[in-house]
């Protein structure tokens, strides 16, 4: 297993926000983690990126105990996306994005030839890098969050996590957003957790699901095991349709 976790309790004091987690992910899966607001989504993201500042748990990516890390160990093993689309505004794209190339610079931080290839070619995936000379506070939140995003493909690291990464995107650069973040699960190999809002967007991208509910895991497993419609109404407290798509087979849930 690429990524395993195992978090007893993690939160901002001494009273755990989430709790009982436990889960384990292959190279090139992605994991959509799904909700209600306050179901502790984003709390997983930062668990598992080592912000919290109080945390009991075990978390390893390729036999690496994060726990026993520095930051620039880490650093090196996973990139976050988070749900806020803050970048210094005054920082042209291209700057932003090499910051992701930060765990890889000696102490000068003067960036190498192959830092600057591989944020162009994040800029690249990311369509960005038309921006590659602009100053950030002159994008929408949508071209912020590819920014972001590009700065996280930069960083190179086996697992990504993400929150809500589509939060400010319209429907085209969601979609494209999220086929490439398959693309890199199938083609690159890297491991991708998302916490989503969207359960269709969520049910057509994700390999596996966890579905929180109260700060801990109500369910956990593909498709066929967690986008149930009496799973999801109770989760959600609204009464939910199901449907199987006969074209492509996708799943799209209705609120009835």
């Amino acid at each position: 297993m690429l990524l395993r976790v195992s978090i007893e309790k993690a939160g901002y004091s001494s009273s755990a926000t989430i709790h009982s987690i436990q889960f384990e992910l292959s190279e090139g899966q992605l994991l959509a983690v799904i909700g209600p607001n306050g179901s502790g989504k984003t709390t997983l993201v930062r668990a598992i990126s080592q912000v919290l500042p109080f945390i009991d748990a075990q978390i390893h990516i390729n036999g690496t105990n994060l726990m026993q890390t520095n930051e620039t160990e880490r650093s090196r093993l996973i990139a976050v996306v988070p749900q806020s689309t803050f970048v210094p505004p005054h920082f042209l794209v291209e700057e932003v994005v090499l910051m992701g190339r930060a765990p890889y610079m000696n102490w000068s931080g003067r960036a190498k030839q192959d830092d600057l290839d591989r944020a162009r070619k994040a800029m690249g995936q990311t369509d960005v890098e038309k921006f590659r000379y602009c100053v950030c506070g002159e994008l929408s939140a949508g071209e912020r969050q590819r920014v972001i995003l590009a700065r996280a493909l930069a960083q190179d690291t086996p697992v990504l996590l993400m929150d809500e990464p589509t939060s400010h995107l319209d429907l085209r650069h969601q979609i494209e957003f999220l086929e490439l973040t398959r693309s890199l699960c199938q083609k690159g190999g890297k491991t991708v957790l998302v916490a989503m809002h969207d359960l269709n967007l969520a049910a057509r991208f994700g390999d596996v699901f966890l579905a929180m509910k109260y700060g801990t895991t109500d369910a956990f497993g593909n498709a066929q095991d967690v986008l149930l419609p009496e799973k999801l109404s109770e989760i959600y407290g609204l009464a939910v349709k199901v449907i199987k798509l006969v074209d492509g087979g996708r799943t799209v849930v209705i609120p009835q």
